[in-house]
């Protein structure tokens, strides 16, 4: 089989910004395509805030939740396009000021092994009794950011939508169930399994 891991890429036009996007093999029989946010610039980070806020906006919430690490850029540009102030953090650190946060357990398909994500109690007054929407770079199995919705639920917010820039292959829809509904994004990417060559090719149907 020949070695095409460090060569191949998949364009994706991400709402007239183009991205060539590297493949990344999770195991030899499966890769995705790999989006780090935060390498891809200030003017990408505008565009995408701009984007995913035009298809909130509607929806009217009063904060935006985002997931560490990635979904932070995200949720700045987009409740800076939406002209808010505020936002909160899901963490996935323990630092000390989250010793009685509240806290989400879950496992990611970019992420080894059993993961949690954290609340700090001190965010709580501004998401309780309010219109949340819950923002994410990428959402492939559905799990992270399931759990960011369900945490936000805890903490008494009331879930309106949830944005991504891309969705990738379909898992991510039985995973969130009846929150699929509230989903909005930007763009697709599909997941990838090798030819008789090697070379990564898309997987019908994803």
């Amino acid at each position: 089989m020949t070695d095409q891991t460090n060569s191949q890429t998949w364009h994706v036009d991400v709402q007239g910004y183009p991205l060539d996007l590297p493949i990344v093999p999770i195991n030899p029989d499966f890769a995705i395509s790999l989006m780090m946010v935060i390498d891809l610039g200030v003017k990408f980070g505008e565009h995408i805030g701009k984007c995913l806020a035009e298809k909130i906006a509607p929806l009217r919430p009063d904060i935006i939740v985002g997931p560490a690490t990635l979904g932070i850029p995200v949720a700045i540009e987009v409740t800076r396009a939406l002209g808010l102030d505020q936002y909160v953090v899901l963490q996935k650190s323990p630092k000390l000021h989250l010793s009685d946060a509240l806290e989400y357990k879950l496992t990611s398909i970019t992420s080894k092994g059993e993961q949690r994500i954290l609340l700090d109690r001190a965010a709580i007054p501004l998401i309780k009794g309010r219109r949340v929407v819950v923002v994410d770079d990428v959402v492939a199995s559905g799990s992270s950011l399931k759990a960011a919705l369900e945490l936000v639920r805890e903490a008494g917010g009331e879930i309106v939508g949830a944005g991504v820039i891309l969705t990738e292959a379909q898992e991510w829809r039985e995973v969130l169930g009846d929150d699929v509904e509230h989903l909005v994004s930007v763009a697709h990417i599909p997941q990838f399994a090798p030819d008789a060559d090697g070379t990564w090719q898309p997987i019908s149907g994803t």
